[in-house]
């Protein structure tokens, strides 16, 4: 009687999606700010004055958006199955929030902008071949602000590894 209540207790915290959705809302919610600072660098590195709200409204939702699936699928699902030790899950948790967090919102912020610059002619280009040299050399000073979300993100996603390891 006693093991039945056990696994009737586990089964309904495992059914219980609050205790998922606030580290993973936190996580998402750090890689959409994290979308907003890679735009706004930038955007101020390649002089773009135009098409400002269509910018920041994809990277702000699409950070956001692929964080919540990809942690779901990489973590939480796994962490319902069994399959998955304290280490991995950290390590998983970690890779998704740098990834999701930080490298897939720089680089949609550098092509988005990039476009842009090419549409509206707000930097001259260089000779053919020679674009994404040029506007790397542009944002290399600009862009190694990012090193401040890289460690927030790492950080947020190695607690939420260990919180959800935890809590299941």
């Amino acid at each position: 009687m006693v093991i039945e209540i056990i696994e009737k207790k586990f089964e309904d915290l495992r059914k219980d999606k609050t205790l998922d959705l606030h580290g993973i809302a936190t996580l998402a919610t750090s890689s959409s700010f994290s979308g907003i600072l890679s735009n706004f660098v930038l955007r101020y590195s390649l002089n773009v004055k135009h098409d400002a709200l269509k910018t920041y409204a994809s990277l702000t939702a699409l950070p956001f958006l692929s964080t919540i699936v990809t942690y779901k699928f990489l973590v939480i699902d796994t962490l319902y199955s069994g399959n998955i030790s304290k280490d991995n899950c950290v390590l998983r948790s970690s890779l998704v929030s740098i990834i999701c967090g930080v490298i897939y919102p720089s680089g949609l912020a550098f092509s988005k902008n990039g476009r842009l610059v090419v549409k509206y002619h707000t930097v001259p280009l260089p000779q053919k071949g020679r674009v994404l040299l040029h506007w790397f050399l542009l944002c290399h000073k600009n862009i190694k602000g990012m090193v401040i979300p890289l460690v927030f993100m790492t950080a947020f996603g190695l607690f939420g590894g260990l919180q959800h390891y935890g809590i299941f």
